[in-house]
């Protein structure tokens, strides 16, 4: 870039969201040439993180964490977002669209527990904390005799409530531990035929204009291409499915060369159902995934049948 003006980076005050614009930040400055002091962080407060006492579905679900940072950007207040990929809804506001993907940290979910060592090991009645429809689907899919009870709040909140028996256990995203420096907290990883992960989970998005070629270009160096194809084919799986936080659906794309293999699965809420299905594909670029994610979805909602969706609207 070779002006001077400054590039402002939104992001959430959450120490994850602040790791993740600083990791964003230092990217460019490695990468793009811009100077310290040409990048400034701008952090905004989003509705999710105003939501302590209730589970988030309630109130809208996915857009929670990133309206009011797509609002700035739409605004001009800023000139690109950083985001949880998993936290961005499929469909973009006008005008806005994803510029950079980063190279995606381990997608998988972490088994945390001051108790036992592993998902197998609770004993029936003990109690699972979590927020995620996803997660309290699959666990009772694979645990029917466990108790899931609501679960937010922080890496530090959520290990003090373990402390204090709110929950014998619970499940945290990987990437976020790892990003934090927190891997000493992870009891056991989860096997993503197991647990699969969230659309998108491990992975960072960045946010602009579309026609902010300026910022556009300058970020273009931070895409890694291998990871932003399994987005593609994973939020594309997603969007055909229609999916927020009212719908148990989780899916996780490998890439090897151009040859993807992508599996997605949606549940019941009481995890009563659950389907699965595995798809491979050659993909050489974001839209070849897409295609892949939505033939995928297709195919899922032909096997669970009609009513399935029906059965998950809330």
């Amino acid at each position: 870039m070779s002006d001077t003006r400054t590039v402002r980076i939104g992001t959430r005050g959450s120490p994850l969201a602040m790791f993740q614009a600083e990791e964003v930040r230092d990217k460019l400055i490695s990468r793009s040439g811009l100077a310290a002091d040409a990048i400034e962080i701008v952090v905004i407060k989003v509705t999710g993180d105003q939501i302590q006492d209730k589970a988030l579905r309630e109130f809208g679900g996915k857009g929670l964490f990133t309206k009011e940072i797509e609002d700035a950007l739409i605004d001009g207040r800023i000139d690109m977002a950083v985001h949880s990929m998993k936290d961005v809804p499929t469909q973009h506001q006008p005008g806005l669209g994803l510029a950079a993907i980063l190279e995606r940290e381990d997608p998988r979910d972490a088994f945390v527990s001051l108790k036992y060592t592993h998902l197998d090991e609770m004993p029936a009645g003990a109690t699972l904390g979590t927020s995620s429809l996803r997660r309290q689907a699959q666990v009772k899919a694979l645990r029917p005799d466990l108790e899931v009870v609501g679960f937010r709040g922080n890496v530090q909140t959520r290990m003090r409530k373990l402390g204090d028996g709110v929950a014998d256990a619970t499940f945290l995203a990987v990437a976020g531990l790892n990003r934090l420096g927190n891997e000493e907290m992870i009891t056991a990883h989860l096997a993503v035929d197991q647990v699969l992960p969230a659309i998108a989970q491990g992975a960072i998005g960045i946010e602009t204009r579309l026609d902010d070629t300026h910022t556009r270009d300058a970020v273009a160096p931070l895409h890694h291409d291998s990871s932003g194809r399994c987005v593609a084919a994973e939020r594309a799986f997603l969007k055909r499915l229609d999916g927020s936080c009212h719908t148990p659906i989780a899916g996780h794309a490998t890439l090897d060369g151009t040859q993807m293999t992508l599996t997605g699965e949606i549940l019941l809420p009481d995890g009563s159902a659950r389907h699965s299905l595995k798809h491979d594909g050659q993909v050489a670029d974001d839209q070849a995934a897409a295609t892949l994610g939505d033939a995928t979805a297709r195919a899922l909602m032909e096997r669970a049948g009609p009513d399935f969706l029906a059965k998950i609207a809330v």
